[in-house]
């Protein structure tokens, strides 16, 4: 969520020409039926979540957040990010050098997310989700793995990266985010391969560490993709309507401290 005029990271691959407005976002919930959503800070903001803040207090009971924060963050934004509703931080690393995680100021922030009982969301292009993902889960940090793990190839099963998600399923603090197929396949393979890609993700992770994305408001997609089409995605990754209650429902209502209805992360 954000709006033209903000403050834009020194280092970004892009910056939208348009706003993506709260009234917009809670339109949408409304109009499919969602009861709340998770925001997650735009890479293009940077670390400047003054306006993700703002956004949660606007709707506490609604509302979660998911911050990018400098590993140096000291202890007070922190505290002042959980009480306004954030559950978590955002590693969005594609395209990027993957920082060095053994250096002590990221091994301190990642010991005080799990202090604070948050989780780790991570955005990595799938060749590197052993070496990045690994050192959030050693940290003992719940990991959040973004847009199906971004495998390269479809079917996603032959992706080493991927293979190595499905793995990491015994671990029990990994989710994986169903969310923004188009961001990982061609057009003409999407439906097939995020299908397959699901139905593995599911077979490994099942329901209770699945969570759906819709990707809104879609950044660099916004002529491919719109919310409709990815709420009723799901129905097609997930055929089994016990499971993507599950998937909508409960299993986000306890990674990010909900109560029960559809929630859109």
């Amino acid at each position: 969520m954000f709006v033209r005029g903000l403050p834009l990271a020194a280092t970004r691959r892009h910056a939208p020409d348009y706003d993506a407005t709260l009234d917009e976002y809670l339109g949408l919930l409304d109009a499919h039926g969602v009861s709340h959503g998770v925001l997650v800070q735009p890479s293009f903001l940077g670390t400047d979540n003054g306006f993700l803040i703002d956004t949660l207090r606007a709707c506490p009971a609604r509302l979660r957040g998911v911050a990018v924060v400098d590993p140096g963050v000291d202890d007070a934004t922190l505290q002042a990010m959980a009480a306004a509703g954030v559950c978590g931080i955002r590693l969005n690393l594609v395209g990027m050098p993957l920082p060095d995680f053994s250096q002590p100021d990221w091994r301190q922030l990642f010991a005080r997310v799990r202090a604070l009982d948050w989780h780790v969301e991570l955005h990595r292009e799938s060749r590197d989700l052993p070496l990045a993902a690994q050192a959030v889960l050693d940290a003992g940090c719940a990991l959040v793995v973004d847009h199906f793990g971004r495998p390269a190839s479809a079917p996603a099963c032959s992706d080493e990266g991927f293979a190595w998600l499905l793995d990491a399923a015994a671990c029990g603090r990994v989710w994986v985010k169903l969310s923004a197929a188009y961001r990982n396949w061609p057009a003409a393979t999407e439906a097939v391969a995020a299908h397959d890609a699901a139905q593995a993700l599911l077979k490994a992770f099942g329901p209770d560490r699945l969570v759906w994305g819709s990707d809104w408001p879609h950044t660099q997609h916004r002529e491919i993709a719109d919310y409709a089409a990815a709420h009723a995605a799901l129905a097609d990754w997930v055929p089994d309507a016990a499971a993507r209650r599950r998937i909508l429902v409960d299993t986000p209502a306890r990674l990010f401290k909900f109560k029960t209805g559809d929630i859109d992360k």
